[in-house]
């Protein structure tokens, strides 16, 4: 019998155990030599290579929202074009680096190869523009404006360009409706920056390399909610640059649509009238100098007085944005900020700041009422005021004796004005008051009426204008003490004078400082969108509203509105009394007077319009017309620099912005028909299901239907019947060349 081990195994299963021990062995030690190798000896090496393998990333851009008007029409959108773009990674797999496809292509589109060349390079510190600051990996586009025969020619012939397509995609585009330009108040975009991409990284809105930003206008004020989010598809690529493979991706999110309070038909019509009042400004002919008024800028502003929204914004000169689109070339860039551009980027209804004129004596006269004048009081309304020396006139040395409040708003008599202001500095203590005594009625008023800091209106960049009290003297003597010292002479040339006298007592409220401040001028400041703000206050019973231009956030799938709702700002510093008191002075400033000779024929008996004219001087320069107006709908605000008086400028401008909003026809009468816009628009634009946005169709053009309207009512002599509008030659001349006369603005000691 053979003896079994006491285990159970017999010889050879244990000889097979053996051979499996063995190769067991060989192989961790195999393994275990090639982990050696592989991590210890040749660690550096392959660690070095694996640090070439990566994830990239590449873009899908998001659409970006419309910017639509209270109607839905769109004032920028988004255009298919057909764009052409090259791959630098296909590119740079060539021997020549792609330079030989690239010159190719150069010839199909038009373009020098340079051109093109230009186009592809990456921008860093050393490359100037133009150069593509998105990522390496994304298509980078050529042109946007590639003809369907040029797109064609590339497709076709495929093999000799590789690396290169030419696709419809969607492509920003600035173009309102009936030719409205909107410019400054759309905005425009250009690519993001990588300072700006490091600041918003840890935000819940971070910026993608390629991703455009709205720089200026609503663009950048709502660019969170336009811009969307772009899609991400991610690729391992090695550290040649070749796809390995797809990591993951994200779909792009569309951003949503901007629905405003702008209509895009008083757009237009805004825009043509302060053009046309400037044209016909510099017909017209200063009388001091002599010289044709120059009316180089201006801005007009109609806002819905019962809600603060803006439904025209215009600013001149204007410009197209759509020169941003796909990046702006030099020339066109140099047209825009140079020298002599008169820089048109700037939106002067919220950034331009000048004296306001007589359109400030609302402040006053509330200011006046506050420091306890008797509104009905007969106040001197002579053609002058003495003060040590200086003599301040009257406009036209006009005399109406003693008058109240009230009709010293309607016939702006500057004397009154003088006079109270005058009083005040007296009783506040003259050019030395007492720590504590000063009452500044003239002053608080001012900064109690909104003016002085920002409305808050939803655009960038806002300015804030400026009321020159005592603060503000101490302050700005201190900045610029050591410079009018300097420059400062006695017995100097006039700016020599008002240096010298500034370095002495520049810091003090000088007699002459609250004369001059008295009347909107000396160093006030104000915007237009600042008064737009008072005088809607007065037109709605004195609450000032926040004024806005965004009306609504409307998601792309339409699913969710976000409306922006009218905010209060403050409440006039008046009574009702007083309130009363200026609305009827307001209205007589229309029929009988500084403005009666522009609003002739007016029906103002069903559609009762308020205004105050300004004509601001400015040292060295024309003066600059001022009017602000309001029915008890809607407040509008013009202005131009150099080009004369008040309603001599801009009243014919204003009246037919009226006539546009109302029907009103060159007779008098009103065609409900023809009106655009009788009541503001309340009510959103209606959301589809798929959520787009109903727009009308504009059929005709507003400027035309206004034109026609206008057309003066003649008798077969062709005369003018009684009840129109006059036209630029009629009217008393006196009346239409409301010259201020006042002798100099020199601040008095």
């Amino acid at each position: 019998m053979t003896n079994i081990p006491e285990t159970g195994r017999t010889p050879r299963v244990q000889i097979r155990l053996v051979v499996i021990q063995i190769l067991v062995l060989s192989l961790l030690g195999t393994l275990g030599g090639r982990l050696w190798y592989l991590q210890i000896r040749e660690g550096d090496e392959y660690a070095k290579e694996a640090s070439g393998n990566h994830v990239q990333q590449v873009v899908d851009p998001a659409v970006r929202g419309s910017i639509l008007d209270a109607r839905g029409v769109p004032l920028a959108d988004n255009e298919t074009r057909l764009v052409v773009s090259a791959s630098r990674t296909d590119l740079l797999k060539m021997k020549d680096d792609g330079k030989a496809v690239l010159a190719k292509l150069a010839g199909v589109l038009g373009m020098t190869p340079k051109e093109v060349m230009e186009k592809v390079r990456l921008c860093d510190a050393k490359t100037p523009q133009p150069c593509w600051n998105g990522s390496p990996y994304q298509p980078i586009p050529i042109t946007d404006e590639a003809t369907a025969r040029q797109a064609l020619q590339i497709r076709e012939r495929a093999e000799d360009f590789p690396g290169i397509t030419a696709e419809p995609q969607a492509v920003r585009r600035y173009s309102g409706p009936g030719k409205a330009n909107t410019a400054q108040v759309l905005g425009y975009l250009s690519p993001v920056t990588d300072e700006e991409i490091t600041k918003a990284q840890d935000t819940d809105s971070p910026y993608l390399r390629s991703d455009q930003v709205g720089r200026s206008g609503l663009e950048r004020q709502y660019d969170k909610e336009l811009r969307g989010k772009a899609g991400v598809t991610r690729y391992e690529v090695d550290n040649l640059g070749r796809v390995i493979g797809q990591a993951e991706a994200d779909a792009a999110q569309p951003g949503s649509n901007l629905v405003t309070s702008i209509d895009a038909r008083v757009q237009r019509v805004a825009e043509y009238e302060l053009d046309q009042a400037m044209k016909t400004a510099r017909k017209q002919f200063d009388k001091i100098t002599g010289e044709n008024y120059k009316a180089d800028s201006g801005a007009v502003i109609v806002m819905e007085a019962k809600t603060g929204r803006i439904v025209s914004m215009a600013s001149a000169p204007k410009y197209d944005p759509n020169v941003w689109v796909g990046g702006i070339s030099a020339k066109d860039y140099r047209k825009l900020t140079g020298k002599d551009s008169n820089y048109p980027l700037l939106n002067r209804a919220i950034q331009g700041q000048s004296a306001p004129g007589s359109t400030f004596k609302v402040v006053s006269t509330a200011a006046a009422v506050e420091a306890g004048y008797e509104w009905d009081g007969g106040y001197p309304c002579t053609s002058s005021y003495s003060v040590g020396g200086q003599v301040f006139k009257n406009f036209e040395g006009e005399n109406f004796g003693p008058i109240s409040l009230g009709r010293a708003l309607e016939v702006s008599c500057d004397t009154v004005f003088y006079g109270l202001a005058d009083r005040e500095w007296k009783k506040d203590g003259g050019i030395n008051p007492k720590k504590g005594e000063p009452k500044d009625y003239f002053y608080k008023a001012a900064h109690q009426f909104g003016l002085g800091k920002e409305t808050g209106v939803d655009l960038p960049n806002e300015v804030t204008g400026r009321v020159p009290d005592r603060q503000w003297k101490a302050d700005y003597w201190k900045a610029n003490k050591d410079s009018w010292c300097k420059t400062g002479k006695k017995d100097g040339s006039y700016v020599e004078k008002i240096a010298y006298e500034n370095c002495l007592e520049g810091n003090k409220m000088r007699e002459g400082d609250s004369i001059n401040y008295s009347i909107g001028q000396g160093d006030t400041l104000v915007t237009p969108i600042q008064e737009a703000m008072i005088y809607g206050a007065l037109a709605n019973g004195g609450t000032e509203y926040v004024p806005t231009i965004g009306k609504a956030i409307v998601s792309a799938d339409g699913k969710t509105v976000k409306e922006i709702k009218p905010r209060v700002r403050a409440k006039l510093p008046i009574t009702q009394a007083t309130h009363e008191g200026m609305d009827k002075a307001l209205a007589g400033v229309v029929t009988s007077g500084t403005a009666a000779w522009k609003f002739q024929g007016w029906p103002q008996d069903k559609i009762e319009l308020h205004a105050k004219t300004g004509t601001a001087e400015v040292y060295g320069k024309q003066t600059t017309s001022w009017l602000a107006t309001y029915s008890k709908d809607y407040t509008i605000v013009m202005t131009i620099s150099q080009a004369g008086t008040g309603s001599g400028a801009s009243g014919e401008a204003v009246r037919n912005i009226y006539s546009a909003l109302y029907g009103v026809q060159a007779d008098g009468s009103i065609n409900h028909k023809k009106a655009l816009l009788p009541t503001p628009q309340k009510s959103l634009p209606k959301i589809k299901a798929d959520g787009s946005i109903t727009s009308p169709k504009i059929a005709k053009d507003p400027v035309k239907e206004l034109r026609s309207a206008k057309k003066a009512v003649t008798d077969p002599g062709g005369q003018q019947v009684p009840g129109t509008a006059p036209t630029a030659t009629t009217g008393n001349q006196n009346t239409r060349r409301r010259r201020r006369g006042r002798a100099s603005r020199r601040k008095l000691t």
